[in-house]
């Protein structure tokens, strides 16, 4: 890929990287906005078929399962069909986990139907990330990536908020899913087309014989494996306190004696600081160093936790968008940093065991935070999660060490 734009006028190369940009936040926008309408979802599922906190923890676990599971073979796959097919199928196959909802019957079926959603969703991130990164193999690729994860939040704060809107004004919930269902599936086939017109992602060329410097490029071209390993706890603490935060927002504001209608704008608020959070951090850690940045975030995100938890319902809910700032904003420091310690041949496995780190920190997330819900109550799991927000930055001196080796 570098060769080839090498070859490139600096216009046509500049017009190549923001089509590229632009196709693949357009997927992001889409895919997480589809899974982040399930946190609205989520306390109409449990009025409409009895469910616990337990029983909410595992569907959305089952959701992030299917997240995990799929992740290394979606990045391992694109490397011999490229990544536009995947990105297409994996909408097609979250509009059908939705399309499936209605006629779920119960605990079992939603559980399955949201494992089709995380399916779906599981062919994007790495692919998405993987484009960017070797697009912007040199400088602004931590800025283009922050771009990046912000469209998924600006996915999930326009799903979720339409969500929130139809079912407040009386439709039902299943019109909604029946409605996100189709239109993703159309919008499968319409985005499949608009990357083919970019030429983003097509089926990679014929590669290379593997020469002797090659050699050290094999397997999943990891270029330091303590620092990667750092980088993928410091990634699954975030995750975990990221997604269950998400999944029981809504259930907090329940509990501040707020009806389930307006509970779910909890959620869009999250979202709405974590749209613009994610492209600030990914700035601010352009400007000041992945370490400091990280740092400073995560010590927020605690504070933040714990203020929401304990202050008056309105001022909680004008906490949540800072919140959602710091807290979900970290992504586009840590998601980033794969593309420094990963050989660009294998961005998409680097991404993908990363984004399989997450989504198996977001299986764990939600279904304990959920049992010590039900045990303890709901600000006893908050208190703790402000506690393990803060786990990664012991973490820090040994995720610098391998950004230093690696000339970063």
């Amino acid at each position: 890929m570098a060769a080839a734009e090498g070859a490139q006028t600096p216009d046509t190369l500049k017009s190549r990287r923001r089509l590229t940009l632009a196709a693949c936040c357009g997927v992001h926008g889409l895919q997480d906005g589809l899974s982040a309408s399930l946190y609205v979802l989520l306390p109409i599922f449990a009025q409409a078929f009895g469910l616990t906190y337990a029983q909410i923890g595992i569907i959305r676990a089952a959701n992030n399962a299917a997240m995990a599971l799929f992740e290394i073979p979606s990045g391992i796959l694109s490397e011999r069909v490229g990544e536009r097919l995947l990105l297409a199928f994996g909408l097609l196959s979250a509009g059908a986990g939705f399309l499936l909802i209605p006629a779920a019957g119960g605990f079992l079926g939603l559980g399955i139907c949201l494992f089709v959603v995380g399916m779906g969703a599981a062919f994007q991130h790495a692919l998405s990330s993987s484009v960017i990164s070797q697009s912007y193999p040199e400088s602004g690729r931590r800025s283009a990536l922050g771009i990046y994860n912000s469209s998924g939040d600006a996915g999930k704060l326009a799903l979720t908020a339409l969500c929130s809107f139809a079912i407040g004004v009386g439709a039902s919930w299943q019109g909604v899913v029946y409605g996100y269902g189709a239109a993703a599936a159309v919008l499968a086939v319409v985005l499949y087309y608009a990357m083919y017109g970019a030429r983003v992602g097509g089926p990679p060329p014929v590669r290379p014989t593997q020469s002797a410097a090659g050699k050290s490029r094999s397997g999943w071209g990891i270029r330091d494996r303590q620092g990667f390993t750092v980088l993928a706890v410091i990634v699954s603490l975030v995750s975990l306190v990221q997604g269950t935060f998400l999944t029981f927002v809504a259930f907090i504001m329940i509990e501040k004696q707020v009806t389930p209608g307006l509970a779910s704008i909890a959620v869009v608020l999250t979202l709405t600081g974590g749209m613009l959070g994610k492209i600030a951090c990914g700035y601010l850690a352009e400007r000041f160093g992945v370490i400091r940045s990280l740092v400073l975030v995560e010590v927020l995100a605690a504070i933040g936790i714990i203020a929401v938890l304990t202050a008056p319902t309105l001022l909680s809910f004008c906490l949540l968008p800072l919140l959602g700032v710091v807290l979900q904003g970290s992504s586009s420091i840590t998601y980033a940093t794969v593309g420094d310690l990963v050989h660009n041949g294998k961005q998409s496995r680097g991404f993908a065991l990363i984004y399989s780190v997450s989504s198996a920190a977001a299986i764990v997330g939600p279904i304990s935070f959920g049992v010590i819900g039900d045990q303890l109550g709901l600000s006893s799991a908050m208190t703790l999660m402000a506690i393990i927000v803060l786990l990664p930055i012991p973490l820090c001196p040994l995720l610098r060490r391998a950004l230093t080796k690696s000339g970063c």
